[in-house]
C-alpha cells in the first residue's frame, strides 16, 4: 500500500494511492489508522509534499556500500555503522527544489532507500526490527562535498535546508533486501546499485541506532547511497529510481533563485 501526504491548496492531508486517485484518509495513518473519509482526489490535481515530516530526527548511514566506500577512500571507515543526523528542517518533498547554498565546491547527490520509523524503538533487538517501520521511502542525502572535508565533521555539509528530499510516498508493503536503486542528472545515468549489497542492513542497522538514539514515530532512517558520479548544479534536476516504490525527483536551484 502506498501512502501519500498532499495537499490541493488547503492543509495537507493523507491518502491511499488508487491508481490515478488518492484515496483520502481521515488522518495520519500512523497515529489514526486507515479510516476513509469517502473521499477522492485525482492525483493529477494534487500536490505531492514530503510523505513525513521527522518528528526528531533525520538519521543517515554513510559509506554503506562497499563500492561507494572506495569512491571515499580518504575517509576511515569504522567496522561499526557510521551515523549521523540531519535536522528535520533539511526535509522537503517531490518537485521541491535543492536549495545551492553560496559555497564553493560540488553539491552531490546520494540516493537511498529511506525507512520510516512507525513506533517508539529504544534497544531494539535486531529479530524485531520489522516490527519498528511503517514503510519505505526513497531519499536524496544532498552534501556540499568540499565542506565535509572544510569542516572536518558533516553536520553543515549536509545539514543545510532542502538537503534531504524524500517522497513521493511511502510503501508500506516491501521487502528492501533486494531492490535496485538508479540515480539520474537530466536524465544521464549516474548512480546504480541494489539495496542487497548494503554493508549494513536493516535489521543491524534498527539495532545498532536504537542503541544510541531513541527513534519516534515519523523519524527517518537514509540507509546510504551506491557508488557513482555526484555532482549536480543550478537548473538540473535530480531523479531517483527504487524498485517498487517509483521516483523521487527535484531541480536545484540556486538558493536566491525563485521557481520559473
Amino acid at each position: 500500500m502506498r501512502v501519500a501526504r498532499f495537499s490541493t491548496g488547503g492543509d495537507p492531508r493523507y491518502g491511499i494511492v488508487d491508481d490515478d486517485e488518492l484515496v483520502v484518509l481521515a488522518g495520519d495513518p500512523m497515529f489514526a489508522g486507515y479510516e476513509t473519509t469517502g473521499d477522492r482526489v485525482p492525483l493529477a490535481e494534487a500536490r505531492l509534499l514530503a510523505p513525513v515530516i521527522p518528528r526528531s530526527k533525520v538519521v543517515c548511514v554513510g559509506l554503506n556500500y562497499a563500492e561507494h566506500r572506495k569512491d571515499m577512500a580518504s575517509i576511515d571507515v569504522p567496522e561499526n555503522p557510521l551515523i549521523f543526523l540531519k535536522p528535520n528542517t533539511a526535509v522537503v518533498g517531490p518537485g521541491d527544489p535543492i536549495r545551492i547554498p553560496p559555497v564553493d565546491g560540488r553539491i552531490t547527490h546520494e540516493g537511498e532507500l529511506v525507512a520510516v520509523i512507525g513506533r517508539i524503538a529504544k534497544q531494539v533487538r535486531a529479530e524485531d526490527w520489522a516490527d519498528y517501520v511503517f514503510g519505505y521511502t526513497i531519499g536524496n542525502d544532498v552534501s556540499a562535498r568540499d565542506q565535509m572535508f572544510a569542516d572536518g565533521q558533516w553536520a553543515r555539509a549536509k545539514g543545510y535546508d532542502t538537503f534531504a528530499p524524500i517522497g513521493p510516498w511511502i510503501e508500506t508493503e516491501l521487502d528492501p533486501d533486494g531492490l535496485e536503486i538508479r540515480t539520474r542528472v537530466d536524465g544521464e545515468p549516474r548512480r546504480h546499485g541494489n539495496t542487497r549489497d548494503m554493508t549494513h542492513k536493516l535489521p543491524e542497522l534498527i539495532a545498532y541506532i536504537s542503541d544510541v538514539w531513541t527513534l519516534l514515530p515519523g523519524d527517518i532512517i537514509m540507509t546510504g547511497t551506491p557508488s557513482g558520479l555526484g555532482g549536480f548544479v543550478h537548473g538540473q534536476t535530480v531523479e531517483i529510481d527504487i524498485e517498487g516504490i517509483g521516483t523521487l525527483s527535484n531541480p536545484a536551484l540556486d538558493r536566491d533563485e525563485r521557481p520559473a
